[in-house]
């Protein structure tokens, strides 16, 4: 009887170390790499990055704000302008002189004020975006230009001030290293819609 007992309980005890053992190894085996054995998913092929999530955040939100540096559109300037209008009844509308500038912000953004003058003065302040340059023929000769366009305020500074949404748009094209020419249409949305065409040229600079 004890020795048919005890038969029992080692073949049991037999069973249950062997089956623990098993499972040991089958888990040894899904954590640890063979030896000289090379990985082929997707997922390991994959370079990983080391770099903390928030630091990578972080770098991602900070954007350098350079008042007066060079855009991919080319150079930060000030200069005059002829404006002719196409409609409507401020200085922007009508033909009037205009001061001009492009201030670069980043690699792609500037901030264009100018100020239309004659009997109804308006200013207008647009955000721009700043495309690359592009190559464009005219009269036989192939030039450089540099597209933008952008969305502001403009603000009409006559008896009955009235300030409006103001679209932009346009070209700038260097013409020397001190030199850039810039031809553009702005629409402000005031009492009326007031659109004039800008040609003008400005003087470089960098830096503020």
């Amino acid at each position: 009887m004890n020795s048919t007992w005890l038969q029992r309980f080692s073949a049991l005890f037999i069973s249950s170390t062997i089956t623990m053992l098993g499972s040991g190894l089958s888990a040894q085996a899904q954590t640890v790499s063979t030896p000289g054995k090379i990985s082929t998913t997707a997922a390991d092929l994959v370079p990983q990055s080391t770099q903390p999530a928030s630091e990578t955040s972080t770098e991602v939100a900070q954007v350098d704000v350079d008042p007066g540096r060079t855009t991919r559109g080319g150079s930060s300037y000030i200069g005059v302008a002829g404006n002719i209008g196409l409609g409507g009844d401020s200085a922007l509308g009508e033909g009037s002189f205009m001061a001009i500038s492009k201030i670069g912000l980043t690699r792609t953004l500037s901030v264009r004020p100018s100020v239309a003058i004659e009997d109804d003065p308006i200013i207008l302040v647009p955000l721009t975006y700043d495309f690359n340059f592009r190559t464009a023929e005219a009269f036989e000769d192939t030039f450089a230009v540099a597209p933008y366009v952008g969305a502001g305020v403009a603000i009409e500074t006559s008896d009955d001030a009235d300030v409006g949404l103001l679209l932009s748009g346009g070209v700038d094209v260097p013409l020397n290293t001190n030199l850039t020419a810039t031809a553009g249409v702005n629409a402000a949305f005031l009492d009326e819609t007031d659109v004039g065409l800008m040609i003008g040229v400005g003087y470089n600079f960098t830096g503020l």
